[in-house]
């Protein structure tokens, strides 16, 4: 039987990404990806699919950026991988034969065992999966009354497009604020601000206790105070974890977390050179505390995928994955939140001491302008040496660059030094004026405080 020179089990953000840089740097090499799903979903759009889409067939990844390119695609179900002869079994018994394999299969929406009444009718969860949306989706019409439980990302972006779509939207989170694992507590509560005007209502502080349902079906929610909330259903959105049954029923070492264990190049650490694991399935240690860390993005797990995909069949110390910076953005409306890097409140969690700035000015000039939107930017940087280690950004739709800019600044190991002297282009419609331009005030705020 002939080989493929690469495989690639999952057709996610990753397993495409994979298979894309698979087939860009090695084109003489056959690349196959197989996945179970017809149509996969962009997993960050699926909450969008409940309010501004109207419909998962407007969040699809298009097959077209793969055949383009000569990747083929195979639609079935891994059920098994033999890493020392180098084969894949699938469910209807064929036998795919491999030079190299990528383990892109992502991840699964946690679902609590502890939360009695989790198996009533019209509570849901949130999936990568395009049938179970769509079935959510008829389910939910003609409710009313929708409970959302957790407010990450996820659950807070489901929350707003549900409210959008006129639903009676309340969410509920645990800890003290709302985006708390990614934003410190000032960028939280004005989230929250947000999310309220607009007409979601948030709890927080407040646990979840039990679901009550009359005739099988969601009725009710007691929150751990013992207050009860009605409710038609209840969306749950605990986050993920990494879906690597196949990997451990394969014999692929875990780690403690469940992720598979993997080198800085993306390949599976007791395997052979040949297996690589890529995105929310493969093992994660942060940018800066070198520590094993659960965070998710469809953004990580692309870098983690060219990564694997330049190194398949040679490595370079300059083409590696060096920790997951976690860079995060959002939007509530007109605004948008963004951090990057470790934020102050995990900063000194972890020890490291810090100095802070923060500046608020506008992402246009003058400020007459019309769409012109308030812009903060927040820079934690090391105290002994000025690196800049975080920074959170909340403002308007030019956020998101913003983000992206402090993120390859703190993997750069950037010092606040190179902000001061950094030269920028400027334009009234499209930032904030030269001379007040948030992100250069903050570094200015910050190195006054070192006196640098």
């Amino acid at each position: 039987m002939e080989k493929i020179n690469v495989l690639i089990i999952g057709g996610g953000a990753s397993g495409l990404q994979a298979a894309i840089s698979a087939k860009t740097n090695h084109p003489d090499k056959s690349v196959v990806v197989v996945r179970k799903e017809d149509k996969v979903l962009v997993p960050c759009g699926i909450p969008y699919i409940f309010g501004s889409l109207h419909t998962s067939d407007k969040n699809i990844l298009p097959d077209k950026m793969l055949t383009d390119i000569g990747v083929e695609i195979k639609i079935a179900e891994v059920t098994g991988v033999d890493v020392e002869k180098n084969f894949c079994t699938l469910a209807n018994k064929e036998k795919l034969y491999f030079d190299k394999l990528i383990f892109a299969t992502g991840s699964i929406p946690t679902i609590p065992k502890w939360l009695k009444g989790g198996d009533l009718e019209n509570v849901f969860y949130i999936p990568k999966d395009k049938q179970y949306l769509d079935e959510m989706f008829i389910k939910l019409k003609p409710l009313k009354k929708v409970i959302t439980i957790g407010a990450g990302f996820i659950g807070v972006e489901m929350s707003d497009e549900m409210n959008k779509a006129g639903w009676d939207v309340t969410l509920v989170e645990l800890e003290s604020s709302i985006l708390s694992r990614a934003f410190d507590k000032e960028f939280g509560d004005k989230a929250e601000e947000l999310l309220k005007s607009r007409g979601v209502k948030v709890i927080t502080n407040k646990g979840v206790k039990e679901i009550i349902g009359k005739d099988g079906k969601v009725s009710k929610v007691i929150l751990s105070t013992g207050e009860e909330l009605e409710a038609d259903a209840v969306v749950l959105s605990l986050g993920y974890v990494p879906n690597t049954e196949l990997a451990k029923k394969s014999g692929i070492e875990l780690n403690k977390f469940g992720f598979i264990k993997t080198c800085e190049y993306m390949r599976v650490d007791n395997c052979s050179t040949d297996i690589f694991a890529v995105g929310d399935c493969a093992e994660k240690r942060d940018f800066l505390t070198r520590k094993i860390n659960t965070t998710m993005l469809a953004s990580t797990a692309c870098a983690e995928a060219r990564v694997a995909g330049m190194s398949l069949y040679e490595l370079s110390p300059c083409k590696s994955f060096s920790g997951t910076i976690a860079i995060y953005d959002t939007a509530i409306g007109d605004t948008a939140f963004g951090t990057a890097g470790i934020i102050e409140a995990k900063a000194k969690e972890e020890h490291f001491s810090v100095v802070v700035g923060s500046f608020t000015g506008m992402d246009k000039h003058p400020g007459t302008l019309e769409g012109m939107h308030e812009q903060t930017v927040k820079l934690i940087v090391a105290a002994d040496c000025g690196m800049i280690i975080g920074g959170e950004v909340y403002g308007g739709s030019s956020v998101g660059e913003l983000t992206n800019s402090i993120g390859f600044l703190i993997q750069s190991h950037a010092n606040i030094k190179t902000l001061l002297t950094a030269q920028i282009g400027t334009h009234p419609l499209l930032t904030g004026s030269p001379a007040a331009y948030p992100l250069i005030k903050a570094a200015e705020i910050v190195a006054k405080k070192l006196k640098c």
